[in-house]
């Protein structure tokens, strides 16, 4: 999947696929960590008090 990075203000900002904030229930105003790994060109966001995600049986090998 691909986001765009946009302009927020006098910011940058990603958004967060609307099936990905349906899915685990982040509402605005939830908080979430941050962490950065610049060396790999990488972010990870951890939400908090989020839904299990249901794990699904992977499709049959064709």
């Amino acid at each position: 999947m691909k986001q765009k990075v946009i302009r927020a203000g006098n910011s940058t900002a990603v958004t967060v696929p609307a099936e990905f904030v349906r899915m685990v229930g982040v509402k605005v105003g939830d908080t979430t960590t941050v962490s950065t790994y610049p060396e790999k060109g990488k972010i990870t966001y951890t939400f908090a008090g989020v839904r299990q995600l249901r794990l699904l049986k992977p499709p049959p090998k064709t």
